[in-house]
């Protein structure tokens, strides 16, 4: 039996069902799981003890929206100032050159990264198989660092021969790609609380898939009882894409192929009109909101106020790291709730709604309520924040990390396993991975 104390903690956001704050409080994990939450909780036998003094706990934070590979390709030039689809045509020759290798260290770069920003659960996606590369080159990254993983089998099967964006050696045909999300489902999908690892079926966008193909997916992913993602209503050219193409705006065209429900995900939505929020929230379709990356690509400000307000589940996303081009999660906390006050004003949103929607907030978009919240019976994914540095130097409100920072934790628990302990990752050598990973980053450049 694996038993830890995090002892006197000075505050403990629990964003459970009441939303308590405790300040000067214990938290025991037995096995993965909290099992109590109090004030002088006695220590257990053979309990490891890890003092919080100081210290601000927290969820770990839900990554709803990624591109793990995407880090391997950061700061392109030719790229670094396109909108979305001049972006992609500069990335499509490059991301062809991959191998299973770049897939694998890239997945560990990036989610050695969240885990640093305080991320226990990420989603993937990944929709590019160039050269042998697989889902589980990825799913294999994530469990050697240990973070909860939700990656999703994505798809193009459109080419630039028949009129899509992609060159066509990134393309695949539809029959060979429901036959490798039946097997990748079968292999390493675990539907039970607690899971590290759940499968989800993820064509890429609307212009880059079938019709025939989106309605087959769901069917299947239905069948199989696993979530439904894709990216929609991304920026202006997405829409007039949509209207152009099919002759409707995306959140009819989702409708229209079964592609909405509280099994479905889709990221961005910056573009979505109010009957599209109203669609979403009636249906409990999920949103992944990537504020850096919308602004990086000039997409837009996403209406998070707008669709909170009418019950739409949002969660956070980093999106690639070749379109954001960081991928700090508690930073892009901070991005969400500044672009609403941009958009909304001042009181548009708080630093706790942030919070919530980083935490919660993405782990119920991800049909995760086991975990995004501190409570007993809840799965023992956590961050501590060391609010002792100069970042919090002078804060009257430690609840308000977004407003003060660290933007690092000093310590991440997922499933109650340390992960991050004194601010280093502790399962891998990020140092030598960091190193391959420039390594291969230069060859692709030599090309």
């Amino acid at each position: 039996m694996s038993v830890t104390l995090l002892k006197s903690a000075s505050l403990i956001v629990t964003m459970d069902d009441t939303r308590r704050e405790l300040a000067n409080c214990d938290l025991l994990i037995r096995d993965g799981v909290i099992a109590d939450i109090g004030v002088d909780i006695a220590v257990p036998d053979g309990a490891q003890i890890v003092q919080a003094s100081g210290c601000v706990i927290t969820p770990g934070l839900v990554n709803t929206h990624h591109h793990l590979y995407q880090s391997m390709t950061r700061a392109v030039p030719g790229a670094q100032d396109a909108l979305l689809f001049g972006w992609l045509r500069r990335l499509y020759p490059i991301w062809a050159r991959f191998t299973p290798d770049h897939f694998h260290v890239s997945a560990q770069v990036g989610l050695a990264e969240l885990a640093l920003s305080g991320c226990t659960l990420s989603s993937d996606h990944l929709y590019v198989y160039p050269n042998g590369a697989r889902l589980e080159d990825t799913i294999h990254a994530a469990a050697q660092i240990g973070l909860r993983f939700h990656p999703t089998r994505g798809a193009m099967s459109i080419g630039e021969s028949a009129g899509g964006l992609p060159p066509d050696s990134l393309v695949e045909r539809e029959s060979d790609i429901l036959e490798d999300c039946i097997r990748v489902i079968d292999a390493f999908h675990d539907p039970a609380e607690g899971s590290m690892c759940r499968v989800g079926i993820a064509p890429c966008s609307p212009f880059s898939v079938s019709r025939d193909l989106m309605r087959e997916a769901a069917v299947l992913a239905r069948d199989k009882g696993v979530m439904l993602h894709t990216h929609l209503a991304e920026n202006d050219e997405d829409i007039a894409y949509s209207l152009e193409t099919f002759g409707c705006r995306p959140g009819e065209y989702a409708e229209s192929l079964g592609w909405v429900g509280p099994d479905v995900w889709h990221a961005h939505c910056v573009k979505l009109d109010p009957s599209e929020i109203e669609l979403f929230a009636r249906t409990r379709t999920g949103v992944a909101h990537c504020p850096c990356s919308n602004c990086r690509l000039g997409s837009g400000i996403a209406p998070v106020r707008a669709l909170r307000n009418a019950g739409v589940p949002v969660g956070l996303g980093v999106d690639g790291s070749a379109s954001n081009d960081a991928g700090n999660l508690v930073s892009e906390a901070r991005t969400a709730m500044l672009l609403q006050r941009v958009a909304q004003g001042a009181d548009a949103m708080s630093a706790r709604e942030a919070l919530e929607i980083a935490t919660r907030g993405g782990a119920d978009v991800l049909g995760r309520p086991d975990c995004g919240r501190l409570a007993v019976g809840k799965r023992a994914d956590i961050a501590v924040w060391d609010m002792r540095g100069i970042s919090a130097a002078g804060s009257w409100d430690h609840a308000a990390l977004l407003l003060t920072g660290p933007t690092t934790v000093r310590d991440l628990f997922v499933e109650g396993r340390g992960v991050v302990r004194d601010g280093q990752i502790t399962t891998m050598d990020l140092a030598a991975v960091i190193t391959r990973q420039n390594e291969l980053a230069s060859r692709l450049q030599e090309v």
